[in-house]
């Protein structure tokens, strides 16, 4: 099995030093595979998004919102840190970046630079969690729901032990 790239991206025009500009880039899911616990919405269900889902819906990725917590402890989708502006399936990994925006919220910035530190060192707390909207659950007395169809409306940026998937991470860059 080779390794599989789908990719979507909105240019976004360069202004060096911008100074509420400030790029991010990590890993908001896993596809094919059942979350780690359930995510906020499911009932207490994991979930499994599948390729031929997110495939399809990457490009409702492209400009959503990426959210926090002032704790990371869970979405607030009226707090909007930054923008999403690429997203990509690479291998079982969906990979998103875009923009942050620094001087409204220098504290998340701070966050999120520090754990790029943890994250180098092997550990990391911080992880990202997907909104979604317009779900096609395959079965819904299933134990993990398989979602076969979602709209992405956004991003949060949370804790992993707050994350669906412990898999996921962000980092400035």
């Amino acid at each position: 099995m080779g390794l599989a790239l789908d990719s979507m991206a909105i240019e976004m025009p360069t202004v060096h030093g911008h100074p509420n500009r400030t790029a991010f880039r990590g890993v908001l899911t896993t596809v094919d595979a059942a979350s780690d616990k359930s995510p906020s919405g499911a009932r207490g269900h994991r979930v499994l998004l599948t390729r031929r889902a997110a495939e399809a819906a990457i490009p409702s990725l492209m400009g959503m919102g990426l959210d926090y917590s002032p704790a990371l402890d869970r979405h607030d989708a009226r707090r909007k840190i930054g923008v999403i502006t690429r997203a990509e399936i690479v291998g079982h990994a969906i990979e998103v970046g875009g923009f942050l925006y620094a001087r409204d919220f220098p504290e998340i910035v701070k966050e999120i630079g520090a754990a790029k530190r943890q994250l180098s060192a092997g550990s990391g707390k911080l992880g990202m969690s997907y909104e979604i909207a317009d779900a096609l659950v395959e079965d819904i007395k299933a134990n993990v729901w398989v979602l076969n169809r979602v709209t992405f409306t956004g991003a949060a940026v949370l804790r992993k032990d707050k994350a669906a998937y412990h898999s996921t991470w962000i980092e400035l860059g």
